[in-house]
């Protein structure tokens, strides 16, 4: 009976995560109807759930100004001190914002270097802001002449030339974030003084434009936004899923979020934001993204940042570990300057982050989270798993990883429950621990440390607690391991 649950434990575990994610998310028999009961049934493309991790670029003429964040134009018409002090200090009484645009040349922009080096950090997918709450497009739109980066700026269509860049070079999927809402367009101002009853920005200017990016740029990530002064029915967000899904040519592969009007966010849509820098380090059903940006206080660039303002590698780490771990993904936002340069520190971020994903991918990209996210006797401990690909009977060999996010210099070992490791059954308060001992030794075939495989690794079990010890610290180092290690411990069931 004990070996009865432990089996159906472990395939409970291997397939709960896998039941609202498919590689075929459109039969042709299926077609979504304009309302959350149909379109929240649609599984998500299971591309989205193993890549894992996402660059997120806001780019635009508020780095023209450059300073505050990408709330500019909106903070200085509020008259907000910092923002009314800068304007007098530097530019003439009657300067507008949409001058700035003129200085935004992009004369040093070069897509595929950034895509290589999105492609270097260990990423997965692409999302470009396409337009952000200015209303300025990054694409040569009909709807927005004369305030596009075709027509005023750096005459290019930033979005063609990105897009362009990371599918010919690399093997990224591309998306773009759009922003419902514009703060001073006009027809948008008009329906909101007739309180959303008008929809003549929705379909002058907002439907249109949404179309006109997925027919022609074809993004498998819509990552909408501006959403939350207006109801869905204003946005009309259910007919264009319901398009998106069922006639578009990204149909198949498209992920959407869950900002679509007043009242969706973390209820509808795909996967769930539910707000910016959300992770709530527990285990969510529902697929989700943890979207941070590098800068900790702003999304666009700004020259007045300070070094203690950029998150450190540690907590770069950390933010992707205990969000994959509850079945996140990270979706990290660089900013790039006026002139269409990374900043170095972002670069040196993102590379380190890349070595670290190239020694430790194994436990993050196509990995399911653990029955228990943390361990409870080592709090800085984080579980990941994956079945392994190399046994015969996958169903029963899975190896668990688990991340150690602060390094033991005093012991040089960790101690974690061994409960936390093996798969938990209703009938585990019955087993006597001493053969608990014996009977989950038998469980391990190895432990091993990611990018030091070769080295022997000793581990001890007793009845509570695992303790494994880690290699020389010399050897660590040499090896460059840091900022967090990763003991792959795999696990067979089969002689069950």
């Amino acid at each position: 009976m004990v070996y009865f649950v432990k089996y159906f434990s472990m395939v409970l575990i291997a397939c709960s995560f896998n039941l609202i994610y498919s590689d075929d998310v459109n039969d042709v028999n299926i077609r979504y109807e304009p309302k959350w009961s149909s379109l929240d049934r649609r599984p998500l493309p299971s591309w989205y759930d193993e890549a894992k991790i996402g660059i997120f670029i806001h780019w635009g003429v508020y780095t023209v100004p450059s300073m505050g964040s990408e709330w500019f134009w909106i903070n200085w018409k509020n008259k907000n001190e910092k923002y009314v002090k800068f304007m007098e200090k530097n530019y003439k009484s009657d300067f507008s914002y949409q001058e700035f645009a003129r200085d935004f040349n992009a004369e040093l922009f070069n897509a595929t270097q950034w895509a290589l080096l999105f492609r270097d950090a260990g990423a997965k997918y692409v999302v470009l802001v396409s337009k952000h709450h200015d209303g300025y497009c990054l694409w040569p739109s009909p709807q927005s002449f004369g305030w596009n980066s075709m027509d005023v700026g750096p005459k290019l269509d930033i979005i063609r030339e990105v897009s362009s860049a990371v599918r010919q070079h690399t093997d990224l999927r591309f998306g773009v974030y759009y922003s419902l809402f514009e703060w001073f367009n006009r027809l948008y101002l008009n329906d909101k003084l007739h309180l959303f009853m008008r929809q003549d920005y929705v379909d002058n200017k907002m439907i249109p434009e949404q179309m006109y990016l997925v027919k022609t740029y074809q993004p498998e990530i819509i990552w909408s936004d501006g959403d939350w002064e207006a109801p869905v029915k204003y946005w009309k967000s259910q007919e264009f899923l319901a398009w998106l899904y069922n006639d578009s040519p990204v149909r198949d592969t498209v992920v959407v979020n869950d900002r679509w009007g007043i009242g969706t966010s973390c209820h509808h849509g795909g996967f769930h934001n539910c707000a910016d820098r959300y992770n709530p380090q527990t285990l969510l059903k529902h697929k989700w993204e943890n979207c941070f940006t590098l800068d900790k206080t702003s999304w666009g660039q700004r020259f007045d940042i300070k070094l203690n303002d950029f998150l450190t590698m540690e907590e770069i780490i950390s933010q992707i570990v205990t969000t994959v771990s509850c079945n996140g993904n990270v979706l990290i936002n660089v900013a790039p300057t006026k002139y269409g340069t990374i900043l170095p520190i972002f670069e040196e971020r993102l590379r380190e982050m890349g070595k670290w994903l190239k020694i430790n991918g194994e436990a993050i990209y196509g990995s399911k989270p653990w029955h228990q996210q943390n361990d409870t006797l080592t709090a800085n401990v984080w579980y990941t798993t994956k079945s392994d690909p190399r046994s015969e009977n996958v169903i029963f060999s899975v190896n668990i990883y688990a991340i150690v996010l602060e390094y033991p210099y005093k012991t040089n070992s960790i101690d974690i429950n061994p409960w936390n490791v093996f798969v938990k059954h209703p009938l585990a308060s019955y087993v006597n621990y001493k053969g608990l001992k014996e009977e989950l030794g038998t469980k391990i075939k190895s432990i091993t440390l990611l990018g030091l495989e070769n080295t022997t690794i000793e581990w001890t079990l007793n009845y509570s607690s695992l303790t494994i010890n880690f290699p020389d610290k010399r050897h660590i180092d040499h090896e460059g391991l840091k900022y967090a290690w990763t003991f792959k411990i795999a696990t067979e069931l089969s002689d069950f």
